[in-house]
């Protein structure tokens, strides 16, 4: 079966031992690369960039759906495999999981008929962005934006690494995550894919990321590890209606220092892939961009790996942006602006259109053999030559309890308690409580979208474990009634909601000392999760608002992918937890949070909007939150938010006190370091996010009104003090002008962390003329 295989390695391993030295290489692999490379024909190349989804090659209807239990279409995979000559394979087939056997079985057939073909073997891609999305008894993490919340760099590293095993038992060994694009509008039904609303909290978590995916060796992935992919450069999250897949408009500036930054760490960091914007950023298609992807990507940055486009969005140059006539020129626009792999997923015409634009010299050779030198780098580097399978029955702590636990306490140090009057939390166990609303008694809503299928709707089919909020507060305390008031309508669209029976639930509340009411949304993820009005659904805040005419203390449980505004309802509540998208474990944590078992320490990691219509980030512009008066007129613009980016209380108590800095002055090329002391003055112990933020008093153009700099999670007891040390780069200070340059100013900074402020200042200005300011 392998023996064109075998010899194209026999080539690849002959060129390597008696090619010349080369100096600065990019990969060990480059000899070996250059000789397969030099046999291959037009058509080979051509397949390589070519990524079919898995019902294309399906028993099924169609190329869009494929039977179960879901079988190969041999006309098909001689078609995709044989005469296309593909490179690569994504996604599961009918978006349905499949058990680790069928990867096994799948991928291996897969593997065997490429080898033959070609001598190169298939790369697979999947995305499994909080867990293995499409492998039946998987381990499920919170999503990212609760990965974010933790504050703690540690379980988002182990978190990456379990998902990294559990991927690579499914013999998947490419990732597409982590999502780095900044989550900078509310309303965006992406919010929850991302770390959040910050650059620096984004590229920090970002590379634990990718640490865990990838290990210690980009240049040897080995077998219990995966090829991250960073999506989706650049911009994506900041549309300026809110809605996915729709334009940005983002000052220059802004993107190179905010949503360029995280991509940049993250390259330096080792990733070896990239995903692009699905959409266009101030007026420029990004997959038709050769200076967003070739120039910044893959010159500055020096990016060796590959650039994949998302799905189908070649063809979206043509049939949505319209600025190809038909796909064939999209293939040629997209190409050549930097792409090297189309996530096509459909239409095979695809190798026949992107042959004929390079003998018609539409596409150059040099261009193709770029976009396919990276291809194969990708492969050795992940070992698919020498294994392209591996025995899932190697795997032995596939969804193991030591991967379950590390998943629970990821859950656990989300969770965000946001108002907590006259300290109603902790329950006692003994308390009375009402159970009610659509997110009590759901698995679903607790995994949100890419869990098991692409919106999340099969969830209660296949995970096993259905500890809801209700069931896990019903496992603590003694009397509980449960009344839903309202379901969701889980064979609808998101945002149905059926059954409202708002007044059995206020019949309930009168029986009980707490209510505890679950609220939220369901889920969804990209277009099917747009939203027209911000506002949490008229039914939920009508049942809250009926069960405070009660008279019974309300704790709010918030279970949704981005923040809903809930300012009718917030001042009718005594408590408010932020659970997020927190897993499969999230309805155990949250229980114990309320009754006391654990203590809350996670924080927002972005701002809650009190309004639909006031969205803002923390790092605003001083004009956007003015409290002065301008002789006769009243230029008043005072921020009403819900809750700031960074907040989150606990049961205990912490103060600052001694922050220092081992310089008052500085230049450019330092490196400060801060300490200040934390102490639980509380009488219980407690986990706290130490958040470290700076202000730039005066700029050259007006600087943001505070940005995070660095942060740690640290453990404290009772009456205990720890001394927090932060060592930030001058460099990290800057901010990039008018010209795209990277400057610091001559000038003061506020240095604030928890109630404690102290003043520095830059005694030389300086530039950085690249992304990684080291020149």
């Amino acid at each position: 079966m392998k023996n064109r295989f075998i010899i194209l390695t026999c080539i690849a391993v002959f060129a390597s031992m008696f090619s010349c030295t080369k100096e600065n290489k990019t990969s060990p692999y480059e000899d070996q690369i250059e000789a397969i490379l030099k046999r291959m024909t037009i058509e080979e190349k051509v397949g390589q960039t070519a990524q079919f989804t898995l019902d294309v090659i399906g028993k099924g209807e169609n190329v869009y759906t494929s039977h179960f239990p879901f079988q190969l279409d041999e006309v098909m995979l001689k078609d995709v495999l044989v005469n296309r000559k593909t490179g690569s394979i994504l996604n599961t087939a009918s978006n349905t999981p499949l058990t680790l056997k069928e990867w096994h079985d799948v991928v291996s057939k897969i593997q065997k008929v490429a080898i033959e073909t070609t001598g190169i073997p298939v790369i697979y891609g999947i995305d499994a962005i909080h867990g293995t999305t499409y492998t039946q008894d998987a381990t499920f993490l919170p999503q990212q934006i609760g990965q974010a919340a933790t504050f703690n760099r540690s379980l988002v590293f182990k978190g990456a690494e379990n998902t990294a095993y559990e991927t690579r038992a499914s013999n998947l060994p490419w990732d597409f995550s982590p999502v780095l694009d900044l989550g900078r509008n509310a309303a965006w039904p992406r919010m929850w894919e991302t770390f959040g609303e910050d650059a620096y909290l984004v590229s920090e978590m970002g590379k634990e990321v990718i640490k865990g995916y990838q290990g210690g060796d980009k240049n040897s992935i080995d077998r219990h590890h995966v090829a991250a992919c960073l999506k989706h450069y650049m911009g994506y999250g900041a549309p300026f209606n809110g809605k996915d897949r729709t334009p940005a408009n983002i000052p220059v500036q802004d993107l190179i220092e905010k949503h360029y930054e995280p991509f940049v760490k993250a390259v330096e960091a080792g990733a070896l892939t990239v995903m692009v914007n699905s959409g266009i950023v101030n007026g420029e298609s990004v997959h038709a961009s050769h200076h967003l992807i070739t120039e910044m990507l893959k010159q500055d940055l020096n990016f060796d790996g590959v650039v994949v486009t998302d799905w189908q969005d070649i063809n979206n140059l043509y049939v949505r942006d319209r600025i190809a006539k038909d796909d064939k020129e999209a293939i040629k626009i997209a190409f050549n602006a930097g792409i090297d792999m189309a996530m096509v997923p459909y239409d095979v015409k695809y190798t026949e259109d992107f042959v004929a634009l390079v003998k018609e010299g539409e596409v150059s050779m040099e261009r193709l053999d770029d976009a396919v030198r990276r291809i194969l780098r990708l492969k050795f580097r992940l070992g698919l030559f020498e294994n392209p399978v591996f025995d899932y029955n190697e795997y032995k702590n596939f969804a193991s309890k030591a991967h379950q636990e590390d998943a629970k306490r990821a859950a656990e140090e989300s969770i965000t308690l946001l108002k907590n009057e006259k300290e109603l939390l902790p329950l006692s166990s003994s308390t009375k409580v009402l159970v009610t609303g659509p997110n009590a008694n759901s698995m679903r809503t607790l995994q949100g979208g890419w869990t098991l299928s692409w919106q999340g709707e099969k969830v209660e089919k296949y995970i096993d474990n259905h500890n809801t909020f209700l069931k896990s507060i019903q496992d603590i305390a003694s009397h509980v009634t449960y009344v839903p008031g309202l379901n969701y309508k889980m064979n609808g669209a998101y945002w149905e909601e059926e059954n409202i029976d708002i007044q059995a639930a206020v019949r309930a509340a009168k029986k009980v000392d707490v209510i505890i009411a679950c609220i939220g949304e369901n889920t969804y993820t990209e277009k099917p999760g747009d939203l027209n009005n911000l506002s949490l659904s008229e039914n939920q805040q009508e049942l809250v608002k009926a069960l405070a005419k009660t008279g019974k203390p309300i704790v709010l449980v918030l279970n949704e992918g981005r923040p809903r505004t809930i300012s009718a309802i917030e001042p009718l509540a005594q408590a408010v937890v932020h659970t997020y998208l927190p897993g499969t474990y999230g309805g155990e944590v949250t229980a114990d949070i309320l009754f006391g078992k654990t203590n809350p320490s996670g924080r927002l990691p972005y701002t809650y909007p009190k309004h639909p219509n006031s969205l803002i980030n923390y790092d605003y512009k001083p004009a956007e939150n003015r409290t002065e008066m301008q002789g006769a007129y009243n230029y008043k613009a005072v921020q009403d938010l819900q809750y700031g980016f960074g907040h989150g209380l606990s049961y205990t108590t912490f103060k600052y006190s001694n922050l220092k800095s081992d310089k008052k002055a500085f230049g450019p090329h330092d490196t400060i370091t801060f300490s200040v002391d934390v102490t639980n003055i509380g009488s219980r112990a407690g986990k706290e996010a130490v958040l470290l933020f700076s202000s730039d008093l005066y700029a050259s153009i007006t600087p943001d009104n505070r940005r995070l700099r660095a942060f740690d999670k640290i453990s404290l007891n009772p009456n205990e003090t720890k001394t927090v040390e932060f060592k930030v780069a001058a460099s990290e200070l800057a901010f990039v002008n008018l010209n795209k340059e990277w400057v610091i100013e001559e000038g003061q900074y506020k240095i604030q962390v928890g109630s404690e402020v102290l003043m520095i200042e830059a005694n030389k200005s300086a530039k950085w003329h690249n992304a990684f300011r080291t020149r």
